[in-house]
């Protein structure tokens, strides 16, 4: 039979409320009664009931981490980062999958009757009305990848993607490339859209430059190979950038199948450096994206807000660099 609270009350001579005190965060227990306490529950094997406890405190510890692109290899790194982030830190994730969801209310409605204490919506396609939706509803919420903003409705972590955009139409400028693409996720995902305007922006100066834009239906490998190969059919660019590794690497796998070699034939330049990026045999230049330090931030984020659930909510934007690798040539 498991061990149960009052058989470690019993063992170390304390009343059951001084065990449940000890093992809830806040509670007040001398340092006698502690010792004596933990002595006992680690003699016993005894470990606290989780979900018993949140009745006690009205806490969970249960925090919503939301995605709808699990398609896209680098939420592999974002999830093992967020799952380890919140669990070092005595929080509980719960996963939700959205793919292919655009309305927030089910969400909404899934995550309150689990009693979350938070909710982080790891996505860069989701609008910020989406995350807030969450705020509106009770929830506190982090926008982690979310757009950008001076005054942000929610907590808003993540990047600038209309400057990554101008640091990759200058990166191709500044490698003599004249007729360069602008190969986007979705149309309607936020971060193409502002990756989209930065690029275009940064060239309007350079009417030398002939530009073009097209959209891939989603940001994965399948996508960024159907779109290069369609525009391998028709009149490629000198280079191309691509809003995202994922349709990169579907890009460069479209232009060995047509003999081209990248950096030689074809530029590419993505945006991320997820781990493939660096495999050899994929070899990208791209703009690293800081997903480490954007999950430590957004974690930060949520503790506070579970201390100060009126907090206001601020944007943290951590600047990008680019990645010299092997898919664009040289710079003159």
């Amino acid at each position: 039979m498991s061990v149960t609270l009052k058989d470690v009350a019993a063992l170390a001579g304390v009343s059951r409320s001084a065990v449940s005190r000890t093992f809830t965060e806040g509670a007040s227990v001398s340092a006698k009664t502690r010792s004596k306490v933990e002595k006992a529950a680690l003699e016993l094997g005894y470990s606290p009931n989780a979900l018993a406890s949140s009745l006690t405190t009205g806490r969970t510890k249960l925090i919503g981490l939301i995605s709808n692109n699990f398609h896209n290899p680098i939420f592999l790194e974002v999830f093992d980062q967020f799952t380890r982030a919140l669990q070092e830190r005595g929080l509980r994730p719960l996963i939700v999958n959205l793919t292919d969801e655009t309305e927030p209310a089910n969400s909404v409605r899934m995550l309150r009757q689990y009693s979350v204490d938070a909710a982080i919506v790891a996505s860069s396609t989701l609008p910020p009305s989406f995350a807030k939706a969450f705020h509106d509803a009770g929830v506190p919420v982090v926008h982690t990848f979310g757009r950008s903003a001076t005054s942000p409705e929610v907590h808003v972590v993540g990047i600038d993607n209309v400057e990554c955009g101008r640091m990759a139409a200058r990166e191709l400028l500044a490698r003599g490339y004249r007729h360069v693409g602008y190969l986007g996720g979705p149309k309607d995902a936020t971060s193409a859209l502002d990756r989209h305007r930065g690029f275009t922006e940064e060239l309007c100066d350079h009417p030398e430059i002939n530009v073009t834009h097209c959209f891939a239906s989603a940001y994965s490998f399948e996508a960024g190979r159907s779109e290069m190969l369609r525009l391998l059919a028709d009149s490629p660019a000198e280079a191309y950038f691509c809003g995202d590794d994922i349709l990169s690497v579907g890009a460069l796998s479209a232009l060995a199948e047509h003999g081209l070699k990248p950096g030689k034939d074809i530029g590419i330049i993505g945006l991320n450096d997820m781990e493939m990026s660096r495999w050899q045999s994929v070899d990208l230049t791209t703009i690293h994206q800081p997903i480490k330090q954007i999950i430590t931030s957004s974690v930060d984020l949520v503790e506070q807000m579970l201390k100060e659930p009126q907090r206001y909510p601020e944007a943290r934007i951590f600047p990008c660099r680019v990645i010299e690798r092997g898919t664009l040539r040289p710079r003159l």
